[in-house]
């Protein structure tokens, strides 16, 4: 597939995973496009795609329409394209199939300049991340559209296309990490509260104590296997395990 001339929806992930040699050389026609017909993963996922937007319509009661609708844009002087999933009202649904052991928190992190890019090509509000987890699990989250995320974004895919247009190879460049905190998920938003004395103690306050807790925990185990089926007391000078008349074990200190 020709991916030179346009940036799309995978390309700002990868912009953004800091992958910017690799797809300079895609872009400028120095490489071909890996090849993906023979990517396990890949293709999965486009072979489940139906039966993903299938399920997704069943779970949430809804139709999806619009599927495979293609975008064109220029977006600060870029050549966008990008090709949705399917529509619902004013939002985007995107399919992803990944492994069993991911997290939801973790593809919503991945795939939000993709969806971020999608939503504002598409100018809808929003877009319904649908997840197929494995061959057992499948969840979906509603994400808001954040022009503040997507500007940000687009400054630094804009500094990338300056690379392609001036034939230039980018070397030693730093990609930031955006804030994804206030982009709304299923309405809700995260809050670091690093700068939060109160939070910090009360954290480390909980730290604490569950460690102490599970050593704690550890060690009461430890004690009462050590007592052998045919001893009713077993003892030091710290502590005490007697046997009830019903078999169990109390440790009392002494």
């Amino acid at each position: 597939m020709n991916r030179k001339g346009f940036i799309g929806g995978s390309d700002c992930v990868k912009i953004m995973q800091g992958n910017w040699l690799e797809l300079w050389k895609v872009k400028t026609g120095r490489e071909e496009p890996e090849d993906l017909s023979r990517n396990l993963a890949v293709r999965m996922g486009m072979w489940t795609e139906n039966f993903n937007i299938m399920w997704f319509e069943v779970e949430r009661n809804v139709i999806v329409t619009g599927q495979q609708t293609e975008f064109k844009a220029d977006v600060g002087g870029i050549p966008v394209v990008g090709t949705v999933d399917g529509m619902l009202d004013r939002n985007i649904v995107e399919c992803k199939h990944t492994n069993s052991f991911n997290k939801m928190s973790n593809v919503i992190e991945y795939y939000m300049p993709q969806l971020q890019l999608y939503m504002h090509i598409a100018d809808v509000d929003g877009a319904y991340l649908s997840v197929i987890f494995g061959n057992s699990e499948w969840d979906s989250v509603h994400v808001k559209r954040d022009e503040d995320y997507f500007n940000s974004m687009w400054a630094v895919v804009s500094d990338f296309w300056g690379y392609v247009q001036r034939d230039e190879e980018p070397v030693g460049v730093s990609t930031p990490v955006l804030d994804q905190n206030s982009i709304a998920v299923d309405e809700m938003v995260m809050r670091d509260a690093s700068r939060d004395n109160a939070f910090v103690d009360a954290a480390i306050t909980y730290i604490n104590g569950y460690e102490h807790n599970r050593v704690f925990e550890n060690a009461k185990k430890d004690l009462k296997a050590m007592v052998a089926d045919n001893e009713r007391e077993v003892y030091c000078d710290q502590l005490t395990i007697r046997r009830d008349k019903r078999g169990s074990l109390r440790i009392v200190k002494r």
